[in-house]
């Protein structure tokens, strides 16, 4: 082991806290939509083009910050991160023009890009190949989590009569400080000197642009990226329009049809944790298996949505839990297979463009459901796209299979 059990389990931790709070700056827009699109007479189109530009700035920032934490300390990065994204996030809730609140929330996005990647930099650091699923499973179900939060935090400022400008101001104050604390007892990587250390080293030699090279050279984690865009594009497609879909425009006459959302980001940290650890042990390191398995069965849980009424609750709060294992489960293999396929020295920038895949692609989902859901006067059909990026992503995933595993035994072996 290259730490002792207590220092890389107290790292985990404190990584897991911070980014616990992250979404109450990113998630909390699709609770704020309905409030903000009535009160400045935005259209959901455009409500769905806002989105998209914050979707397209965390792309961005995901394949520049993942190259960045392979050079520089990204205990720094996520806490910078953090302290802007909460600027961006009170700028927006003083805001009335719809420009504006697109620009401030496109640079959010970029904001938020620089977490995930410097966060798994960091879990790579300090745990081995052998233990790394179930670490990364932990790391994903706090995100999952982090949904948890945002929504509680959200459907209880709303029941309690705030407007949506609350909702950009009071959570983000959690995730003050939690950064806060991550910033003062996080380490970037253990003291001792070890193999993996003197290959990030050797990393640190290498150029931005020959990090790029190599991850984007190698196609089978190219294969693998354009599965996770497709994973990612039907995740956003249930957190930010899940709300609306449940908010429509009588919740208050029925409350306790919002709290049926909330068994959503419930089963996606659920779904994460079990994944990870499954991945590990049932599947044998096999990661693609999982992956495959995971969104095939959440093609059918997103058409049954289709067809079952808001006024269902527990049928409707059953498939949202399964919906938010079996769609965000996957991710917790998706990311370990990063180093599997490119070695540990490359870790961060391979996460970023992986993330930068599935953050495009969401994004270009966005304004595509918005403009359906205008269009059509309902907003069901949001389930049927989810159903249709979860097959796209198995299809994908099962012709990369073989070369994936190939490339991640070949890997093992050296």
């Amino acid at each position: 082991m290259k730490s002792s059990m207590k220092n890389k389990w107290t790292m985990l931790l404190l990584t897991m806290v911070c980014y616990l709070f992250f979404y109450t700056g990113r998630h909390n827009f699709g609770w704020a939509a309905a409030g903000l699109s009535a009160s400045l007479h935005i259209s959901y189109s455009f409500i769905g083009w806002i989105s998209f530009a914050m979707l397209i700035g965390y792309a961005i920032g995901q394949l520049i910050n993942g190259n960045l934490a392979d050079r520089f300390s990204p205990r720094v990065m996520i806490v910078t991160g953090a302290y802007l994204s909460i600027a961006a996030n009170v700028a927006i809730s003083f805001a009335s023009n719809a420009y504006l609140i697109l620009f401030l929330w496109g640079i959010n996005g970029y904001f938020q890009s620089l977490a995930w990647a410097p966060g798994g930099k960091i879990i790579n650091n300090w745990w081995s190949s052998e233990e790394r699923g179930k670490a990364f499973g932990f790391y994903t179900m706090s995100a999952g989590l982090s949904s948890v939060i945002t929504y509680m935090l959200s459907i209880l400022l709303l029941q309690h009569g705030y407007e949506w400008r609350m909702l950009f101001r009071l959570p983000v104050l959690c995730l003050l400080i939690t950064a806060t604390i991550f910033f003062f007892f996080i380490k970037d990587k253990p003291d001792e000197k070890t193999e993996d250390h003197l290959n990030e080293e050797d990393a640190s030699a290498l150029t931005w642009l020959q990090r790029y090279q190599k991850v984007l050279g190698n196609k089978s984690f190219l294969y693998l990226c354009v599965a996770f865009g497709f994973e990612n594009m039907a995740r956003y497609g249930l957190i930010f329009w899940v709300p609306i879909h449940y908010l429509g425009t009588n919740w208050k006459q029925q409350p306790q049809s919002v709290w049926v959302t909330f068994f959503l980001p419930l089963g996606m940290a659920i779904g994460a944790l079990s994944f990870g650890w499954l991945s590990d042990t049932l599947f044998k390191g096999n990661r693609v298996r999982a992956i495959r398995i995971g969104m095939l069965i959440s093609t059918f849980i997103a058409v049954s949505m289709f067809f079952v009424a808001k006024e269902h609750f527990v049928l409707s709060a059953v498939l949202m839990l399964t919906a938010g294992f079996f769609v965000y489960g996957p991710q917790a293999c998706f990311w370990p297979l990063s180093p599997d396929l490119l070695g540990s020295k490359l870790t961060g920038t391979g996460i970023g463009c992986m993330n930068m895949f599935g953050y495009l692609f969401a994004a270009l989902g966005e304004p595509l459901i918005g403009k359906i859901i205008d269009v059509s006067g309902s907003t069901h059909p949001i389930f049927l796209i989810v159903g249709a990026a979860c097959l796209a992503s198995t299809i994908i995933i099962s012709i990369a299979s073989k070369k994936i595993k190939q490339k991640v035994s070949m890997n093992s072996s050296i």
